[in-house]
């Protein structure tokens, strides 16, 4: 079976495509923007990464949130529930988490299905 890495940097890949799933990295948004703002760029990321391996929201199988503030979880709801596909839910978790600069508030790991 093919690996297929997108995105190779010196550490890692933004996306590795083994048989019919895809694996993206944790997706962050503009440091030190709110929380809305960051959510719609993780997103925004993820729907390129998407894309890229040739795929879409409705074969989305996993989506892991990490938050630096809990306080945070309904206003990075309120975007994400405007992006999910409601016919298609992935698997979900959301967790607090110190992020890797206290200007990233939210993090979305993404597996999804090609």
């Amino acid at each position: 079976m093919t690996i297929k890495h997108i995105g190779v940097g010196p550490r890692m890949s933004q996306a590795v495509v083994h048989g019919n799933t895809a694996y993206f990295a944790g997706q962050v948004g503009t440091a030190g923007a709110d929380i809305a703002t960051q959510t719609q760029d993780c997103l925004d990321a993820v729907d390129r990464l998407l894309a890229e391996v040739g795929s879409n929201k409705s074969k989305l199988l996993q989506v892991v949130i990490w938050l630096a503030d809990m306080d945070d979880f309904a206003a990075m709801n309120t975007v994400y529930d405007g992006w999910i596909d409601p016919a298609a839910p992935a698997t979900r978790a959301c967790g607090e988490a110190k992020l890797a600069t206290p200007d990233f508030l939210v993090e979305f790991i993404v597996t999804a299905a090609i």
